[in-house]
């Protein structure tokens, strides 16, 4: 009887594997909360990454001037008739509808100087290198926009016509991203032909 009794009153065993059951369940419910926690983190950095790259898409610019802007004098030298330039996509950047039928066409050009400003003026497109023959500016095409301040092809055209010494800015507006600005400033004098610098 007396051994019977040691052996009841030395719970030592019977203690630790309560302890370990509660250990084990306290891990199991810890590793549960800890997959919780870590799934709702995971969707929410999903989330997060959708967000930026919709803002980068609203600030980034997806297209670039490439070499330089020639502006086209008239006949008197007296004024700038157009601007031509060369557009290219930046790296990573989304295609942009170029479609140059006033009707359909989705890509503005603003002027602005000191003394006006004109929200859509005529422009046409012309193809430089290889594309594909669609309308879309891509990546590795080039395209060639001239834009017309007056003359003939220019609807509308500038109130005042593009002298000499005057600062402007032409703004190249796409459907999706951000604005192309350009600024410039005519040269003393009007040549056929130059470098607006």
């Amino acid at each position: 009887m007396s051994v019977w009794n040691r052996m009841h009153r030395d719970e030592r065993g019977q203690t630790a594997l309560e302890a370990a059951i509660i250990l084990i369940a306290f891990i199991v419910v810890a590793s549960v909360f800890a997959f919780a926690i870590l799934s709702a983190g995971s969707a929410s950095t999903e989330k997060g990454e959708a967000a930026i790259y919709a803002g980068l898409e609203g600030v980034q610019s997806s297209m670039t001037i490439i070499g330089t802007i020639i502006g086209n004098g008239n006949t008197g030298g007296t004024a700038i008739d157009s601007v031509v330039f060369t557009l290219g996509l930046v790296s990573g950047g989304d295609p942009v509808d170029l479609t140059a039928a006033a009707a359909n066409r989705v890509l503005l050009v603003s002027y602005r100087d000191a003394a006006q400003y004109e929200n859509n003026l005529a422009w046409d497109v012309e193809w430089v290198g290889a594309n594909d023959a669609d309308d879309m500016l891509e990546e590795g095409e080039r395209a060639e926009l001239t834009v017309y301040f007056a003359g003939a092809s220019a609807s509308p055209a500038l109130g005042t016509a593009l002298g000499v010494k005057t600062p402007f800015s032409l703004e190249i507006k796409p459907p999706t991203g951000a604005v192309l600005s350009l600024n410039r400033t005519t040269p003393a004098a009007i040549e056929a032909v130059m470098d607006l610098r």
